[in-house]
């Protein structure tokens, strides 16, 4: 199976690159030009890199040449700023999902998986856990393409026939996630109570998220090659919830340190609660969450405290 992972040398993207090739797959990734290899060091001389920005014409053409299954991770944008310029998100992210559409009309796959968020396109929750078949009200710009890019997918399934599936992830942590990113608490958590740097929590650490680690994800994910079933949309997600000051505690019980916490108001674009409901994941898909929370905290905090041994005693 020859697969294209757009944003493969990314957290979420190298993790599943790897596992493609695992499962026999042949691997390329089309990441910027000039991009960090550091995730995917240690199997590039396995993996084919396209480097090249995908919003110039010729580049996602060049990338898609006998390509069997797309997916598509790529994204500009962060919740947290993406309501300051929103244009940047449609110029950045929707335009070449378009784009990139075009060309699987012109050099059709067998399917294309589109990782998108569970944790946005919902918006305020109406009952919990929130299924797929929810209202989608996204209150950030985010959530707001996210949801269009879906959209579009089912337009150009329903007119040219392209098969497509997309994954609503919860908040997903592991290892290789970049605390600078702006997304992710875990990972932000972790790199600050390690460096007794100070965290601040927008609200009073009562917000409640799913939490799921990086390899459940990708598990979802290579499911999606063989599911020929009738649905298209899956909530991964652990399908539990945990606050903010929960996941404080865990990580401060795992590293033995006391976190330097601040509290500021909170933000009209975070909700206060946000649960996904995963049985059409588990029945269609024939996937489940295998790393519950605590667990997957302590693998997380484990491989930070080794990396950041391996930098100090870096010779």
């Amino acid at each position: 199976m020859n697969c294209l992972v757009l944003g493969g040398g990314g957290f979420l993207g190298s993790h599943l690159s790897e596992a493609l090739i695992k499962r026999g797959c042949a691997v390329r990734i089309l990441e910027k030009s000039g991009f960090s290899r550091n995730n995917i060091s240690s199997f590039s001389n396995l993996i084919e890199v396209v480097e090249g920005d995908w919003r110039e014409p010729g580049v996602i053409k060049a990338a898609l040449k006998d390509i069997e299954v797309v997916y598509h991770l790529i994204g500009t944008a962060v919740p947290a700023i993406s309501d300051k310029d929103p244009e940047h998100d449609i110029v950045n992210n929707v335009l070449p999902t378009l784009e990139l559409l075009e060309e699987l009309r012109k050099h059709p796959v067998r399917k294309l998986v589109f990782f998108s968020s569970g944790g946005t396109v919902y918006g305020i929750p109406q009952h919990l856990p929130i299924d797929e078949d929810h209202p989608t009200n996204p209150i950030c710009s985010y959530g707001t393409h996210k949801l269009t890019i879906e959209k579009y997918l089912n337009v150009y399934g329903h007119l040219h026939g392209l098969n497509h599936i997309t994954l609503r992830i919860a908040n997903v942590y592991g290892e290789r996630q970049s605390p600078f990113s702006g997304q992710g608490a875990v990972a932000v958590f972790i790199h600050k109570t390690l460096r007794h740097e100070p965290i601040t929590i927008w609200g009073d650490g009562s917000a409640v998220r799913d939490y799921i680690h990086v390899s459940d994800v990708i598990s979802a994910a290579l499911h999606c090659i063989d599911y020929e079933g009738p649905q298209n949309i899956f909530n991964i997600g652990s399908g539990t919830g945990s606050s903010l000051l929960e996941l404080l505690q865990t990580i401060e019980d795992f590293t033995g340190l006391k976190a330097d916490v601040h509290f500021s108001p909170s933000r009209l674009l975070d909700v206060s609660v946000n649960v996904l409901d995963i049985s059409r994941a588990k029945d269609e898909l024939q996937w489940t969450p295998k790393v519950e929370f605590i667990m997957g905290i302590e693998i997380t905090v484990k491989h930070c405290l080794e990396v950041s041994y391996a930098q100090i005693n870096k010779p």
